[in-house]
């Protein structure tokens, strides 16, 4: 699972040098690792290497990350929250009242520059439909830019659920050196569950309804799948504090898997929460 969280990050890291690397790629690689990816020259080597090698795939994704890098900046904002948006904070403080305050260094967005990531990504999406790498780079771009409220990140996803779960055409991911692997059925659960996690992370309202959105969209077509009905018993029980409906819910993950960890801790939690000893007595046996 942790692999998978990577995989996920990946898209918006550098590009990977491959088996063949073309000469322009080469040549981007050592520009980038001088200036980085929106330093200067990059824009007039990406002009020329378009083209030369207009479909070639690297040099679609470095235009997306020439324009998403050029249009980052960074703010800093104060809450009383301990955790904010999954991050810690930078520095904490406290008032003039002893209160504690955390200060936290957010990404901002030029919107011009943003959308022209958002084309360059579409453009990645027109010409390998199939590369769920650049379906992920456009999901993780709508995801940082919407901070709490990652509506679009979560329209993406659950259109790629559907486009992926129709069987039309098969999927890859690109693994070692650049080459490009088919994704299974149980690979892509495990990468839409790097997702929910992501929803989860935030700790906002949105956050959490688009964790529970897209965990009941995928528990639709895994049904026994425990993760996706552990997230939705944790939405009830974190979300709308609602833990006899989240207990069901877990109950139906330990029906599949009895000794499943996260289902029996939370139910504990849950039982606890609700002031009921026999019940939380009997989950902990269980979790022993």
């Amino acid at each position: 699972m942790k692999r998978m969280m990577y995989m996920v990050a990946a898209t918006l890291l550098c590009i990977a040098a491959t088996a063949q690397e073309s000469e322009f790629l080469r040549r981007y690689n050592v520009l980038v690792g001088r200036v980085g990816p929106a330093g200067l020259g990059v824009e007039t080597l990406l002009d020329n290497w378009s083209k030369e090698e207009p479909d070639n795939p690297d040099q679609l994704v470095a235009r997306f990350h020439y324009y998403i890098v050029k249009s980052q900046g960074t703010e800093i904002v104060n809450r009383r929250d301990a955790k904010y948006l999954g991050l810690a904070p930078v520095l904490s403080l406290k008032d003039s009242t002893g209160t504690d305050v955390h200060y936290y260094e957010l990404l901002t967005y030029d919107e011009a520059l943003f959308a022209e990531a958002l084309k360059a990504a579409d453009k990645a999406i027109a010409v390998y439909p199939e590369r769920l790498d650049f379906r992920f780079m456009k999901a993780n771009a709508y995801l940082s830019y919407e901070r709490e409220s990652p509506d679009m990140a979560l329209s993406n996803l659950i259109a790629l659920v559907h486009e992926f779960m129709s069987g039309s055409g098969e999927w890859v991911y690109p693994q070692d050196a650049g080459a490009v692997s088919p994704v299974d059925k149980e690979t892509f659960a495990q990468l839409m569950q790097e997702y929910c996690y992501s929803f989860y992370s935030l700790g906002t309202p949105s956050g959490y309804e688009a964790f529970y959105k897209l965990s009941v969209k995928m528990n639709s077509f895994y049904p026994k799948n425990t993760d996706f009905l552990c997230n939705i018993g944790s939405y009830h029980m974190v979300a709308q504090n609602n833990c006899k409906t989240a207990l069901k819910y877990y109950d139906k993950v330990l029906k599949i898997k009895p000794d499943d960890y996260s289902a029996l801790n939370n139910s504990v939690l849950a039982a606890r929460k609700l002031k009921n000893p026999k019940l939380e007595k009997k989950y902990m046996k269980m979790l022993k």
